[in-house]
């Protein structure tokens, strides 16, 4: 059995802070010595904390999971992330062919069968959306559910797998078939009402694609996607926090209002994260270029970001006034327990030894995924 001995300066372990604590990493795994050891130990100047899990990431390093569906590309992005403190991702694809699906349901099922570092599963986002809420998603490829698509979501060898759709786009037989699938149902891209909304919910759907973003508002007499992402305590949000997709005050309502626990911090990244890139190509003979901290389409929509996980904790903390341990959890714990990987998002007797050092300023020093410095 190997085992290497770490001793923390600052230690978080998805519930409390504790000074000098010495762990061991055994066979992938955390656990804390009872005997006093003082030698072969690794000193981690800072906070350790358990590494972060992002459930929207397009790309990064360079790669683009729509362009390239291989596990090298997955291997890059995971790469790229993990320079931010992330150690396991939802690698997802936005609406596309049902043969660039097929595609990157291989990918993923030969990185997790591989023990790929990093990959948990697959995230298709979209292609069964609402027109009107697509945003930078190629309208062409937008459709209702198949039975082409339903063999690639009732696989079981994915890991975890999500589905992003428009409830008014699909009927509810077909949400509580993609449940009965193991496939866990997002509500996003969508122009719904707020009662097709609960009624999906009711079905078993449970999360919501970057709140606010590409769904219906919450105003006076219609609450909207919005009005039922935040009333119901049982579905988790994912939330942007880069300044451009949503306005701080509106993350501090969503935050006072809905469940604590239930809002997840997401990246929704695209390809340049972790590279010094202007700009890559996209649908439709379209590009998307990079602007400081912010990506566009040339047509004008926000294109996801080039927001990291740690920049993420690093703005809830500074613009939402939101506690250090809290922001920690909204990156790690509330992710791990969205997607019921019990043994990640926190840092635990027996947890995987994906964890993260972080500085003062909450920027990244090292990552460790399964007890390996990435």
């Amino acid at each position: 059995m190997s085992r290497q001995l770490y001793r923390a300066k600052r230690l978080f372990d998805g519930n409390t802070f504790s000074n000098n604590v010495i762990f061991a990493v055994e066979d992938a795994k955390v656990t804390y010595p009872d005997e006093e050891l003082s030698t072969d130990l690794i000193e981690l100047d800072g906070l350790v904390a358990p590494g972060f899990i992002d459930v929207q990431v397009n790309g990064g390093g360079g790669a683009f999971f729509n362009a390239e569906q291989t596990t090298n590309c997955l291997a890059k992005m995971v790469s790229a992330h993990g320079q931010f403190g992330s150690t396991a991702l939802m690698p997802t694809l936005i609406t596309d062919k049902v043969e660039v699906m097929a595609k990157a349901a291989d990918a993923t099922a030969e990185a997790i069968a591989n023990g790929q570092a990093g990959v948990l599963g697959i995230h298709f986002e979209g292609p069964h959306l609402s027109h009107p809420k697509k945003g930078t998603h190629s309208e062409q490829y937008i459709r209702p559910i198949t039975e082409q698509e339903f063999e690639i979501y009732a696989r079981e060898d994915l890991g975890v797998k999500m589905v992003t759709l428009a409830p008014e786009t699909v009927p509810l037989q077909d949400i509580e078939r993609l449940i009965s699938l193991g496939v866990k149902v997002c509500v996003g891209h969508s122009n719904a009402d707020y009662q097709t909304t609960m009624n999906a919910l009711h079905v078993g759907a449970d999360g919501f694609t970057h709140l606010f973003n590409a769904m219906s508002a919450f105003t006076s007499r219609e609450p909207g996607v919005v009005g039922a992402a935040l009333w119901d305590d049982n579905s988790w949000c994912g939330l942007i926090v880069d300044g451009h997709h949503v306005h701080s005050t509106s993350a501090k309502l969503a935050l006072r209002t809905k469940q604590r626990g239930k809002i997840m911090l997401v990246t929704d990244a695209m390809p340049p994260v972790g590279t010094d890139d202007m700009e890559f190509d996209f649908f439709d003979g379209r590009k998307v270029i990079r602007t400081g901290d912010r990506l566009n389409s040339t047509t004008g929509e926000l294109a996801g970001s080039v927001l990291d996980m740690a920049s993420a904790v690093r703005n809830t903390v500074n613009w939402l006034d939101v506690s250090l341990s809290e922001s920690l959890r909204m990156a790690s714990l509330y992710p791990a327990q969205y997607l019921n990987v019990k043994t990640k998002g926190h840092l635990r007797e027996g947890a995987d030894a994906d964890f993260v050092l972080l500085d003062e300023q909450i920027y990244t020093q090292a990552t460790f995924i399964a007890g390996k410095q990435i």
